[in-house]
């Protein structure tokens, strides 16, 4: 096993912290790992991504579920439009983008750079809600949803997660506590089947356009993924949520703004 892997694997635990810390948040540190610390060219790592984030958020909604923390009316409402939008953006629209979109004297603007620009600026739109935290929004009786608003933002969600390799759950957290009216707790729990159902439909679009996938080292990454969301489920029950988000926004901040300087300043 090369040094550059290991190193991956043992970083991939903390993709799984952040899941289960956060509710959200693996896909922002499972790109990056994947294409500058183990090599993955940029369209291939957000297939890997959508793997190990729908894989690992399946384990933790279902430790969420038995704890009784899961929508599941909302898991379905949100989630068919998200499923939908995800899988037909992995199977049409990112396999229809040109390897190089526009070149000039002194820059190429290509696939892979654009997406890697686009998670950047999705980064940085994440952090902001994260060092801004969220207060909860309690609500015990029933109300009226808006199915529009929803529809068109698990769409949306859907496209943003498939162009990305994102799972989404730092934007279908707080469309839930806004539009669809579920406290925090229950939102998060939501959110993890959500993100594991349009992230797994997602990557099955990239199988069927016959990516060649690295099969063991998706299987370890993984691995190494939900053995990190047990644990921050633990560490969860004993750190304040809104220090861990605030601290986690601030970092996903510096990352996003890296990325950007190096893919557009530094390639």
């Amino acid at each position: 096993m090369e040094t550059s892997q290991f190193i991956g694997y043992i970083l991939a635990i903390f993709v799984g912290m952040t899941l289960g810390l956060l509710g959200s948040g693996g896909s922002i540190l499972s790109v990056p790992i994947l294409v500058y610390v183990m090599g993955i060219e940029p369209t291939l790592a957000t297939a890997y991504s959508l793997f190990v984030i729908g894989t690992t958020s399946l384990v933790g909604g279902i430790h969420k579920a038995k704890q009784k923390l899961v929508d599941f009316y909302k898991v379905v409402l949100f989630g068919i439009p998200a499923i939908i939008s995800v899988f037909i953006t992995r199977k049409i629209l990112v396999p229809r983008i040109p390897d190089v979109i526009f070149s000039t004297e002194n820059f190429t603007l290509t696939k892979s750079i654009l997406m890697m620009v686009v998670f950047a600026f999705v980064m940085i739109f994440a952090s902001v809600r994260m060092i801004k935290p969220l207060k909860e929004k309690i609500v015990y009786e029933e109300v009226k949803f808006n199915y529009f608003k929803i529809t068109f933002m698990g769409v949306l969600i859907g496209i943003v997660s498939g162009f990305v390799g994102a799972g989404g759950g730092f934007l279908i957290v707080p469309t839930l506590l806004f539009f669809a009216n579920t406290p925090m707790k229950m939102a998060v729990g939501t959110s993890l089947f959500i993100v594991s159902a349009q992230s797994l439909i997602g990557f099955t679009g990239d199988i069927l356009s016959d990516q060649i996938i690295d099969w063991k080292l998706l299987e370890y990454f993984t691995l190494a993924s939900i053995i990190g969301i047990f644990i921050g489920n633990f560490i969860a029950k004993k750190v304040a949520d809104d220090k861990l988000k605030t601290s986690f926004g601030w970092f996903v901040l510096a990352m996003g703004i890296y990325i950007l300087i190096r893919e557009l300043f530094l390639s």
